[in-house]
């Protein structure tokens, strides 16, 4: 009986060594205090640091939205609308 509760015991602190993370995981309450000082371009994607990420910002509210051509504006315009009929009438074939 002893042989038995030993071998019990053994084979529990064995399965409870797995359900640990490994020592290389940082603990998530490390890493929630931990200031982030670099980032990405929302245009094309490189880091950046702080500063030069704060000036992208400024600069993208600053500068007007760039205008599109009118014919392209109506082909969009058609296409949105297009798109709605198909959504409500599924039975007509539009093109």
């Amino acid at each position: 009986m002893v042989i038995f509760t030993v071998m019990i015991v053994l084979l529990a602190n064995h399965h409870f060594a797995y359900s640990l993370p490994p020592v290389e995981d940082i603990p998530e309450e490390i890493l929630r205090t931990e200031v982030i000082t670099i980032a990405r371009s929302p245009i094309d994607g490189k880091p950046l640091s702080a500063a030069e990420y704060a000036q992208l910002q400024a600069k993208i509210q600053n500068a007007p939205p760039p205008k599109l051509d009118s014919s392209i504006r109506e082909t969009i315009f058609l296409i949105q609308l297009l798109r709605t009929l198909r959504t409500m009438f599924p039975f007509l074939n539009f093109f």
